[in-house]
């Protein structure tokens, strides 16, 4: 079962960056999708990027060509690497990992990070 921790939010002007981070307890992480999402007040939550157990990356359109996924097995830990950062990013951005593995399956969230992008 896997326990997860985000942090790297913040305040940061239109054009900046920051890096995210879920750190990951448990020994079945490495089996286990990892997906970010985020949710604005008065917004439903949407799914932002995921990269599966064997390293396939997927980002919403909104976020493509500007969000980095990645992930250090060895570590326990996943990254997103936010460029060109938009006030419309402005959210909490959540960590999540689910596995639909027989005998294996959990979905599982962190607490989220507030991640606020100044015009």
């Amino acid at each position: 079962q896997v326990q997860l921790v985000e942090s790297g939010g913040g305040l940061v002007q239109a054009g900046g960056s920051l890096k995210l981070s879920c750190v990951a307890s448990g020994r079945l992480f490495s089996i286990a999708d990892i997906n970010w999402y985020r949710q604005a007040p008065g917004k439903e939550r949407e799914l932002v990027a995921s990269i599966t157990s064997g390293g396939t990356t997927n980002y919403a359109d909104s976020v493509k060509g500007r969000f980095t996924i990645s992930r250090d097995n060895g570590r326990n830990t996943v990254y997103l690497q936010m460029n060109s950062l938009k006030p419309e990013d402005t959210a909490v951005y959540y960590c999540n990992a689910r596995s639909s593995r027989p005998f294996y399956m959990y979905d599982v969230w962190g607490q989220g990070t507030q991640v606020t992008v100044s015009s």
